[in-house]
């Protein structure tokens, strides 16, 4: 085989080197394989990306994945089933954090490596890095490390990047990771470090190629029981797998999969139990390439593993910090617009992501020179949680009873907040509400009323005083009202514009 198309299919397996020698910290991480496993421009590098996406496949209507393992290898070899592993995550989601966790092909060592010292290059621009979070992963454990040469010259998490950079609609960090392990015992510890990540607030992208060097016929059997081990959610379930493949005496078969400590982190993450669900993608090698050979082959596989719901639990509902500002930059867009030109500003849902598309309840609050100016919300909706922000401007503004409506001349000394609220909960006694946590709504015969958690912290009412001043107040049933009505509990994610 031509030794440039040899590279191009993967660097050889893992191999060791002396131990790191000093080395002077650097800043940014630039490409080492831009030019070779992908293109170096970025108009080519363009080009051969919307050519991988057109060919790879949808999405599958998968949801709530919270990783996924694609291959690493050159991009004309397995760039289309990188691809339909990345169509499978939600390209609106801004996530808190994207760790790429790949195996080292150049440096021999025990444990993680985290880069921290920069951010990392690629043709398509810079990617920020979570240097605070990485260093915190290093304090937390001996196993981690910064080594800068395990990230030099490495492929593995360097080749996942700019699928990223491709379909993410929102800016995003990552925190690349790579692992050097011989052991269970040391994916273990690096998963027990990771495992508190591993929810919907983050993604996980494992790099692993799958068999190689054998002939395609013989990757096709081996790649096919190695990903069924994988998709059973069983660390020893891979491990045994791979050993039977080893002993098998498949010609030329190197190995069954070169990030199997990568995989085997993840698998060691979920925990074999049933709150994950593995998803086969996609599966080609490089025999099925125009550029490769059947002779001697590298298998390609695109994962999914999607976070599973319990049965009759509802996940507890968050926003990021960029999901919070586009709340904030739809409910002050609306103000203005409807107060000074009498419409309402049309957004487009697509852009949102998955958690602003949720129907949920809210209230919006207007501020002006620290004093309320109008404060409207529901509690329930069938709506899309944004479109109940715009409506609950709209009526904050113009609306509530107790103020006249925002003249234009207000809006530019207004500072809006937003209570996103979590479903009501009846309570049965008042020691089952929590002060300054939990809001309260109290219902008697047609009356209701309620006030927000922060009511409590605004104005250091006991709890007696809370709900006394909710019933005479709020429902307008009396001081005593609440003792003999319907209560019911519910918490809220409250953001706001800053103090101005």
């Amino acid at each position: 085989m031509n030794p440039k198309k040899l590279l191009l299919l993967l660097a050889p397996l893992l191999f060791f080197v002396s131990a790191c020698t000093a080395q002077k910290p650097a800043t940014d991480r630039q490409p080492a394989v831009a030019g070779s496993f992908y293109p170096g421009t970025r108009g080519e590098l363009d080009r051969m990306l919307n050519d991988l996406f057109s060919r790879a496949l949808p999405s599958g209507g998968l949801t709530n994945v919270v990783a996924i393992i694609v291959p690493h290898a050159g991009y004309v070899y397995s760039g289309e089933v990188a691809a339909s592993g990345f169509n499978t995550i939600d390209r609106a989601k801004e996530y808190d954090n994207i760790f790429i966790i790949g195996p080292s092909h150049n440096v021999g060592f025990e444990g993680a490596s985290v880069f921290t010292a920069g951010n990392f290059l690629t043709p398509l621009g810079s990617v920020e890095v979570n240097r605070e979070l990485g260093e915190k992963l290093i304090r937390a454990n001996r196993l981690f490390s910064n080594r800068l040469d395990a990230h030099a010259a490495e492929h593995s998490v360097e080749v996942q990047v700019p699928f990223l950079q491709h379909i993410l609609l929102k800016h995003f960090r990552i925190v690349p990771i790579v692992v050097g392990a011989n052991s269970m015992e040391t994916c273990r510890m690096i998963a027990g470090v990771l495992r508190p990540y591993l929810n919907s607030r983050n993604l996980f992208v494992i790099s692993s190629d799958f068999s190689h060097y054998p002939a395609y016929n013989d990757a096709v059997r081996v790649d096919k029981a190695t990903a069924g081990a994988i998709l059973t959610n069983s660390p020893d379930s891979l491990l045994a797998t791979m050993e039977r493949n080893a002993r098998a005496g498949v010609p030329n078969l190197a190995t069954s999969l070169c990030g199997w400590s990568a995989v085997l982190t993840l698998l060691c993450m979920t925990g074999g139990g049933t709150g994950h669900k593995f998803t086969p993608v996609q599966y080609k090698n490089s025999g099925d390439s125009p550029a490769g050979d059947r002779d001697r082959v590298v298998g390609y596989n695109a994962i999914a593993v999607s976070e599973q719901k319990t049965p009759g639990t509802k996940e507890a509902f968050s926003l990021t910090p960029g999901e919070k500002n586009t709340l904030l930059s739809v409910a002050r867009r609306t103000v203005e617009e409807f107060v000074v030109h009498g419409s309402v500003p049309e957004i487009d849902p697509a852009t949102l992501t998955g958690s602003l598309r949720t129907p949920c309840g809210a209230f919006v609050t207007l501020n002006k020179n620290h004093q309320l100016r109008g404060c409207i919300g529901r509690f329930d909706s069938d709506e899309p949680l944004f479109r109940v922000v715009q409506l609950m401007a709209v009526a904050s503004a113009s609306q509530d009873y107790r103020f006249s409506p925002v003249d234009p001349s207000e809006v530019k000394n207004l500072r809006i907040e937003i209570s996103v609220l979590t479903p009501m909960r009846k309570i049965g006694t008042i020691d089952e509400f929590e002060l300054g946590k939990q809001g309260i709504y109290i219902k008697k015969g047609t009356r209701s009323g309620t006030f927000l958690p922060q009511v409590a912290q605004e104005t250091n009412w006991t709890r007696e005083e809370f709900l006394g001043h909710c019933a005479q107040d709020k429902a307008g049933i009396g001081w005593d009202g609440w003792k003999d009505a319907e209560l019911y509990v519910y918490e809220a994610i409250v953001f706001g514009e800053p103090e101005g």
